[in-house]
């Protein structure tokens, strides 16, 4: 049986690469692999194990089919290394961090992956936000009112798409991943 890609999305400061580093190790010892991303700017992988690499570099390796998948956001290029597939075929579920914009084309890809949507109130983004020190005041309004959109949106199906809160402790979030991901493994009884 092949292993399953564990999709994580989620809005910008909420948390994605802070959680997927404090999960690194449970995760590991689940058999899970933690991909590195391809991203064609260093400045947006602070704080995120990424290859940094260059426009031209990152259109070579998409051209050589070294991607699994891959996207463009906000001006940058990002992409999930073909070893995935390799990983998945040995029966290793594989965690890597999404687009939800790209998340339709990542299921054709893999349909039985599980997307899961990082969450977090916009309290909490704020202070996040304002302590990171990456935005101005004008932007980190931008990023609160896209988090609003972005969690309300009522076209998410949430029988299809995991949410995960990500408001509180780190540790809570961890266990509820680390939950999740063993409730999503049991084989459906309906």
């Amino acid at each position: 049986m092949g292993g399953r890609l564990i999709y994580l999305m989620g809005p910008s400061g909420s948390g994605k690469d802070t959680l997927i580093e404090a999960a690194r190790e449970p995760l590991r010892a689940r058999n899970c692999e933690i991909v590195r991303r391809v991203i064609t700017r260093s400045a947006e992988s602070v704080g995120e194990e990424a290859i940094e690499v260059s426009r031209e570099e990152f259109e070579q390796r998409r051209a050589n089919g070294d991607f699994a998948l891959w996207w463009q956001a906000n001006g940058l290029s990002y992409g999930i290394p073909a070893c995935i597939d390799q990983w998945l075929a040995e029966g290793r579920d594989v965690l890597v961090n999404g687009s939800r914009g790209h998340l339709a084309e990542a299921q054709q890809h893999y349909p039985t992956l599980l997307p899961v949507l990082l969450t977090v109130k916009s309290e909490a983004l704020r202070e996040r936000l304002l302590r990171r020190g990456r935005e101005n005041p004008a932007e980190i309004e931008a990023r609160l009112h896209r988090n609003a959109l972005f969690t309300a949106d009522e076209s998410i199906d949430d029988s299809q798409i995991r949410r995960l809160d990500n408001s509180g402790d780190l540790a809570g979030t961890v266990a509820n991943l680390l939950k999740l991901l063993s409730l999503s493994a049991e084989p459906d009884r309906t």
